[in-house]
């Protein structure tokens, strides 16, 4: 995974108000930890972070101004849950040939047979890398595969220099029937019942 250079400005002022000053400026707030560092207080340009932040696991290369430079990863990104702009970015400090242990997206490709449900039971797995060898994603193919077949993390093929950080015999794609449409009327119709069951009884007029 290619890495991301960003610029960034050492951050003295903290507390909500500061925070909002820092993203009406199209800024964002982030602090870096890591390999036994004191936490840096850094502000992050909005765009640039944004962009960046669109591949997971991005690995990214922090410039501080007037300071140290640093690789990290992002460990926990806050959104706004209404506008879904950045407010926050935690990164822990990586080094180059260092192991860690990230979440990968699980990728299909493929069709089942045609009668087929393809239930993603896992859309993300847990592997042991080269913090600047991330693998993107992990492809699996469903083509042809029958009512009954599963994936389990012991089948899937992972990128060279990653191994699996989970139990190998962790059920990742399984391949059940398509429900009837008795079968879905009679779960609506459960569903329904359920619903009107939990309204509230009006209280009987006096």
């Amino acid at each position: 995974m290619a890495e991301v250079k960003i610029q960034a400005e050492s951050r003295t002022e903290f507390g909500k108000g500061a925070a909002r000053r820092i993203r009406r400026d199209n800024k964002v707030p982030a602090v870096l930890y890591g390999h036994g560092s004191d936490p840096v207080h850094i502000t992050l340009p909005g765009h640039d972070t944004m962009l960046a932040l669109k591949t997971a696991n991005a690995l990214l290369f922090i410039e501080v101004e007037g300071g140290e430079s640093h690789l990290a990863l992002p460990k926990q990104v806050q959104r706004d849950p209404l506008k879904g702009y950045i407010e926050h970015v935690d990164l822990v400090i990586v080094k180059r040939g260092e192991k860690v242990q990230v979440e990968v997206a699980v990728h299909l490709e493929g069709e089942a047979v045609s009668d087929a449900l393809v239930v993603t039971e896992h859309p993300s797995i847990l592997v042991e890398a080269e913090a600047t060898h991330i693998p993107e994603s992990i492809t699996v193919s469903v083509e042809g595969l029958e009512i009954g077949a599963q994936i389990h993390a012991s089948d899937l093929t992972l990128p060279t220099g990653a191994t699996l950080a989970i139990e190998p015999d962790t059920l990742v794609v399984n391949v059940t029937a398509q429900p009837t449409a008795e079968q879905v009327d009679a779960e609506l119709a459960e569903a329904e019942a359920g619903v009107e069951k939990d309204e509230p009884v009006a209280a009987a007029a006096e």
